[in-house]
């Protein structure tokens, strides 16, 4: 099969698995696949799929970043100390483990198309992490309280891991108890990273989308909370932020330059 056949194959997958679906038009083009195709992952809900769909989606999963492009961890310079900054999107890097910012149901995104992290992660790791994090969910017993922190298989993604943290959420004032929560996210997914031997984890901007934390309140935090965590005892190597934007990039090189 050949990335257009295998997208074909999934959206017909997807689109037999809910009633009502099958009058949905597929597009022609390319670009109305890939949008329908995306939209029909973030709104599939947690459930297993069949070894044949699993085998086409991680197929079609890794084709696709591979042919975005693969960034390597072992590029990427450190900054200060084991501290480095990197620009790009997260989900095309390789490194032990990256760190998605979620929400406090853990099964990620079901808007289609959204922009946020946690859209994008799931999207692109595949539909074993939604069930993965649906099972994790139900054996807890409730919502993820903010600024604790679970690890998960990567699956189709070039990171090995994925550790899910529920930032604070801000609005539109920080509040007494915020930055507290913030810098716990860090510490909660540093902790987990010596628990499982890993050397590097990269961190995004976390609760600076529409959990409405100040970008550059949240950069000092991060990076005060991660800095005192390599302080101790740690096997941890390398710790990457990850950017997205020219102005979060501006905000941690002030910050890590300094």
């Amino acid at each position: 099969m050949n990335q257009a056949e295998r997208r074909r194959a999934l959206i017909d997958a997807l689109l037999n698995e809910r009633r009502g679906y099958e009058k949905i038009d597929v597009p022609a083009d390319e670009g109305g696949q890939r949008t329908l195709l995306r939209s029909l992952f973030n709104v599939r809900m947690p459930a297993p799929a069949s070894e044949r769909f699993l085998k086409i989606q991680d197929e079609y999963l890794k084709e696709e970043i591979r042919l975005k492009g693969i960034a390597d961890e072992k590029d990427i310079l450190p900054l200060r100390g084991r501290l480095c900054l990197w620009q790009g999107d997260i989900t095309l890097l390789k490194c032990d483990a990256i760190v998605n910012a979620a929400n406090s149901g853990m099964t990620g995104c079901y808007r289609p198309m959204h922009n946020c992290i946690d859209n994008c992660i799931h999207t692109f790791s595949g539909v074993q992490l939604r069930y993965k994090c649906a099972l994790i969910m139900e054996e807890q017993g409730y919502d993820e309280p903010t600024g604790q922190a679970k690890i998960t298989p990567a699956y189709n993604l070039p990171s090995s891991y994925i550790m899910h943290t529920v930032g604070p959420v801000v609005g539109y004032q920080l509040k007494p108890g915020h930055e507290e929560q913030l810098a716990s996210c860090y510490t909660a997914c540093l902790r987990l990273t010596d628990k499982n031997a890993l050397k590097s984890v990269a961190f995004p901007c976390i609760s600076t989308g529409v959990f409405g934390y100040p970008k550059e309140q949240a950069a000092a935090t991060a990076v005060k909370a991660v800095s005192g965590y390599l302080a101790g005892d740690t096997q941890i190597e390398k710790v990457i932020f990850n950017v997205f934007s020219d102005e979060d990039r501006q905000i941690y090189e002030k910050l890590l330059k300094t």
